[in-house]
């Protein structure tokens, strides 16, 4: 039991280094940041992540967005979702009519990614 909770802090502070990363005005889908923080195919380890952060934490939780550019829904938190939205138009963020952000204008590009890891980004893998 002690092995998994260290394995998942592990995890947790390598997804919150990635994610402490991403500039103001862009977005990271949670399938990136997990291809970052060097746990491919775990994007849902990315949303828990996210989901145990504190209230009040100044990570940029709200950058972190579902791979079809939208704002994931909150169980049962329909003001959660609503603030993510909001602190991202606050950066420039902009949402077409569908609520989706465009991932072409908007997403992270990390510079210090090394080729293999922007390629499978770029190519949607992430």
């Amino acid at each position: 039991m002690a092995r998994r909770v260290r394995e998942e802090s592990d995890s947790y502070g390598r997804i919150y280094a990635v994610v402490r990363r991403i500039p103001r005005g862009r977005v990271a889908t949670y399938g990136q940041v997990a291809l970052l923080a060097g746990l491919p195919r775990q994007p849902r380890l990315v949303g828990y992540a996210m989901h145990a952060l504190p209230n009040g934490t100044d990570l940029p939780w709200h950058r972190v967005i579902n791979a079809q550019g939208r704002v994931s829904a909150r169980a049962g938190n329909d003001a959660g979702s609503l603030r993510q939205r909001v602190l991202l138009e606050a950066e420039g963020v902009q949402f077409d009519a569908a609520g989706r952000v465009s991932l072409v204008r908007h997403g992270w590009k990390p510079r210090r990614a090394g080729r293999a890891v922007t390629a499978r980004v770029r190519a949607g893998s992430a």
